[in-house]
């Protein structure tokens, strides 16, 4: 059990189911950009140690870029996606892979959909962690998905609950 500011999280994703997910999701990029230089766009705060474990594992040329956006407040999503820090880089032309801690709803990646699309890139891809089908409401497909769950609250590797959590090494869920 883990206590985070007023609430108690229970073990849910081990540390190795995780790596186990990271390294299908590496396969798959490694063969589908093999002679190529992607750009992996990785969207913070939550997708940082995602993000590092993607880089590790990519055997060719690569770049990565951040852009910061936000949805949540507490436990849930505020519905409203904000732009906190946007890309400095121009993209165009370029082939792009995001990589995203969770998708849920999928309110964040419309709004990257649109800055992408602003951006002119040649095309992207999405790359997700965990991803929750139940509560998904939008048409991009998701590319290279690491772990399916239910509308869980879930914290650790990079997801918090009020900044709390990101760095356990595991994911745990709300008690109910």
């Amino acid at each position: 059990m883990v206590k985070l500011h007023d609430l108690i999280f229970e073990p849910y994703i081990s540390g190795e189911d995780i790596n186990k997910a990271i390294d299908a999701i590496a396969e798959k990029l490694n063969a589908d950009y093999k002679d190529e230089c992607p750009i992996f766009l990785s969207v913070l705060n939550g997708s940082f140690m995602f993000s590092s474990e993607v880089m590790k594992k990519f055997k060719g040329e690569c770049e990565i870029h951040f852009v910061k956006l936000g949805s949540y407040e507490g436990t849930g999503s505020t519905g409203e996606v904000k732009t906190l820090i946007g890309l400095t880089k121009s993209l165009a032309g370029k082939r792009v892979v995001i990589l995203e801690d969770i998708v849920d709803t999928g309110g964040t990646l419309k709004e990257l959909d649109k800055i992408l699309k602003e951006k002119n890139v040649a095309d992207y891809k999405i790359a997700t962690l965990f991803y929750k089908p139940s509560i998904y409401r939008e048409k991009f497909k998701l590319d290279y998905t690491g772990i399916e769950i239910p509308n869980e609250f879930i914290v650790g590797y990079g997801l918090d609950y009020d900044g709390l959590g990101r760095n356990l090494t595991s994911v745990y869920k709300r008690k109910s």
